[in-house]
């Protein structure tokens, strides 16, 4: 009795705390059940619907690409998942998805559910099975979108992710291991997570919502019931261990919106290479900022040229949000249109620069070939590196001057630093190096760090040892 009274309590707590922001939603939800216990039963009821479990038929070349086909674990609930290396196979996909426009049939999911379909079947709460359109997908976000025909169909309200805090209470719902709708509860745990290496652009919010296998694709949603995120992965391939992350619905959305008009997203390019301005090297160059992308490079004929981004610049803004890291303005840049303009705040020289740049197509970039090797002479050491002219074999255009990093000694300060054999050094210190001669005087100059300015192929970072 007293652990019944202690489960009420708590969850008295956190409908007192959801209530609240369900009144800041103008919304009304009945939290009670008619003998007046918590409960989150009205509101799933009502948003439960909008929520499918998606099929798939379809072929795939080489070995399984889901670490989920490999675990003994998962082979319960996917018998026929086939292993080992082949050369085609049946690629079955379990997953979720989520009805955003009943009106149209448009459902959202994730790309890795539906990348090897040839055939995608919809499954809806009340039973019905619905074939699907694929409209599109992009891979870099991991967001599909599928059409079905839209017949008595239930979707969600979409809210805003970019007001979602820590703390945030929320519901994930999706299809687990296949087992059917199932409804888990948690806290957000941490926006904003980037780095993950799980998509090419990361912004997800990180829940403690149970999310498992199966789950892919489908809903976080608030306690008022709108969808804030499209559950996309978890930590770990065998299961839930209270980290899973979610794609928020404004970056979602956003891809939605170009997938329906162009059948695909028309992603642009600023074209220039950013790192993250850590506070090392926030002092070395003496930019007196706690956070924004460093601009390593700028590329020729890009739209940064164009808009007079110089190297060095650091864009602490974009379109008035702020700018932490690299990964900020990557997903900024990412998310527009081509032809739109992108208005950056720039710290150059100490000063807050306004800068408007119109983003432009992708093209690929081309690297002149040289061909006669020269001979490669040797090099000082500095720092655990050895340095010569560059040799013509990389294939450098002729305006990349500098030196060449000939070794580089495993544990030294240039290989800890990120030095490698076959970067190119043209400036040391804000000081740009024409040769040897060049390289050698600006480090005797230098007090106790270097700051250098490296080239590796088509990228180009700063290096601080």
């Amino acid at each position: 009795m007293r652990v019944r009274s202690a489960f009420l309590t708590a969850l008295v707590v956190v409908v007192g705390v959801a209530g609240a922001a369900v009144a800041r939603a103008d919304s009304v939800i009945p939290f009670t059940n008619a003998e007046g216990e918590p409960t989150l039963a009205p509101i799933i009821k009502e948003i439960g619907p909008a929520v499918v479990n998606i099929a798939t038929e379809g072929t795939v070349k080489g070995g399984a690409e889901n670490p989920l086909l490999d675990d003994p674990f998962f082979e319960q609930f996917l018998p026929n998942a086939p292993q080992g290396n082949q050369q085609a196979r049946p690629a079955n996909s379990v997953g979720s998805g989520v009805i955003v426009d009943a009106d149209e049939g448009y459902i959202i999911t994730n790309h890795h559910v539906i990348q090897h379909a040839d055939k995608i079947y919809v499954t809806l709460t009340d039973r019905r099975q619905l074939e699907a359109e694929l409209v599109g997908s992009d891979p870099e976000t991991d967001i599909a979108v599928l059409k079905v025909e839209p017949m008595a169909l239930t979707h969600l309200e979409i809210g805003d992710s970019d007001r979602l805090e820590v703390g945030d209470f929320v519901v994930a719902i999706g299809n687990p291991f296949g087992l059917g709708q199932t409804v888990t509860m948690g806290i957000v745990s941490a926006v904003g997570r980037s780095g993950l290496g799980i998509e090419g652009y990361e912004d997800f919010i990180q829940t403690d919502a149970s999310i498992n296998p199966g789950n892919s694709g489908g809903a976080l949603v608030t306690l008022s019931g709108q969808v804030i995120g499209i559950n996309t992965a978890i930590l770990g391939s065998s299961g839930n261990i209270g980290i899973g992350f979610a794609i928020p619905i404004n970056m979602a959305t956003n891809i939605m919106d170009q997938i329906i008009e162009h059948g695909s997203v028309q992603r642009g390019l600023l074209g220039v290479n950013i790192q993250d301005l850590t506070p090392d090297l926030a002092g070395a160059l003496g930019v007196d900022a706690h956070g924004g992308a460093l601009v390593a490079r700028v590329f020729p004929d890009s739209a940064a040229a164009a808009a007079g981004i110089v190297e060095g610049d650091v864009i602490t803004k974009v379109n008035g949000n702020d700018v932490h890291d690299a990964s900020d303005l990557r997903n900024a840049i990412g998310l527009m249109r081509v032809g739109e303009t992108a208005d950056l705040t720039v710290l150059r020289d100490g000063e807050e620069v306004d800068i408007a740049a119109v983003i432009k197509p992708r093209e690929d970039a081309q690297v002149a070939s040289i061909e006669a090797p020269a001979e490669v002479a040797e090099g000082p050491s500095l720092a655990g590196a050895t340095f010569g002219p560059i040799d013509p074999m990389l294939g450098y255009p002729d305006d990349v001057v500098g030196v060449q990093v000939l070794t580089v000694e495993p544990n030294s300060d240039a290989f800890r630093a990120g030095l490698r054999e076959g970067d190119v050094v043209t400036e040391v210190n804000r000081e740009p190096v024409a040769d040897i001669k060049d390289l050698m005087a600006e480090a005797e100059d230098a007090s106790e760090q270097l700051l250098l300015h490296v080239r590796r192929g088509e990228a180009a970072f700063y290096v601080l040892i």
